[in-house]
């Protein structure tokens, strides 16, 4: 048994040198070098590209390197029945609270305000009014999110798909819940996965039910927004800013013009991340799961698409 992280666009040695401490025995190969395709029976990886997963004739599992599992949900070739677990692990929560709460509070603190006036020698005491804070996907990542800027004195509401309840939250859920959701919500959180639902969501549309002036937050998936309507939106004065971690095509090109809209502020897919130590306890942990025959923790429901 042998496993083989696919990882094209980083280094893997931090990986390597994870399973070597936690797991001696696992023979772990780092892609292109595979040893014999028949020995691979786990698979760890991010964007392995169509049809790499499916050379594999005895797969058990492919784990995502990340939260995300569009990248091989959109794989066709992948077998059906070949289970795909997605990435748990508190440092992806952690890193998602972290800049979510930074953003929110950069953004109520107004500071790219504060920083021109400390260029121009102005001192301005200027208008720090509570955000009603609304989060677009409620899932793990996004009732955390919601805690901890509860937890900072901010009024906070979800939006899921199904509607399904969270304590101590206001929820709106599915189609006829939106627009009442995005009434009122001074700043836009999304944090919902990647399915047919969401692609295209933060639209023209969303950003009309908004209040004018509101603010887009968006570190769930690039897919999920349409951006020649945030700039439509920025542009008319309907949104008055965003920060975006996540786009369409990444990195992204650099006559984007994202990368100078005034009120647009850019980080290059960072929101949260997955620490090897932690990340491989996971892995590991699945795999023990998977050979005893039962279900590994963040498996994904395929039909669902998360």
């Amino acid at each position: 048994m042998s496993l083989v992280i696919i990882r094209k666009t980083a280094p893997t040695a931090a990986w390597q040198q994870a399973f070597a401490s936690q797991a001696p025995d696992l023979v772990v190969h780092a892609w292109p070098e595979t040893g014999p395709l028949e020995e691979v029976h786990y698979i760890l990886c991010w964007a392995p590209g169509a049809g790499e997963i499916a050379r594999y004739p005895n797969l058990k599992a492919v784990f995502s390197l990340g939260a995300g599992v569009d990248h091989l949900l959109n794989d066709n070739t992948i077998p059906p029945h070949l289970p795909i677990v997605r990435m748990v692990d508190k440092s992806i929560t952690d890193g998602m609270v972290q800049y979510v709460v930074m953003a929110v509070t950069n953004h109520h603190r107004r500071m790219n305000e504060m920083r021109v006036n400390q260029t121009a020698g102005i001192w301005q005491k200027l208008d720090l009014s509570n955000p009603q804070i609304g989060i677009m996907g409620m899932g793990g990542l996004g009732q955390a999110c919601a805690r901890a800027l509860s937890a900072m004195g901010y009024k906070v509401r979800g939006w899921n798909r199904s509607g399904r309840p969270v304590k101590g939250f206001e929820i709106f859920g599915g189609p006829d819940g939106l627009k009442p959701f995005l009434d009122g919500t001074d700043i836009l959180i999304s944090l919902l996965p990647h399915t047919e639902e969401t692609i295209g969501i933060l639209d023209h549309k969303t950003f009309a039910a908004l209040p004018k002036g509101a603010y887009v937050i968006n570190a769930g998936r690039g897919e999920q927004l349409v951006e020649e309507d945030l700039l439509d939106a920025l542009r008319s004065g309907q949104i008055g800013g965003a920060m975006l971690d996540v786009f369409r095509k990444e990195p992204l090109a650099a006559d984007h013009p994202f990368w100078t809209e005034r009120n647009v502020t850019i980080t290059p897919h960072i929101a949260s991340w997955v620490d090897p130590v932690a990340g491989t306890g996971h892995v590991l942990r699945a795999i023990a799961a998977i050979e005893r025959g039962k279900t590994p923790e963040g498996q994904v429901d395929r039909a669902a698409g998360y």
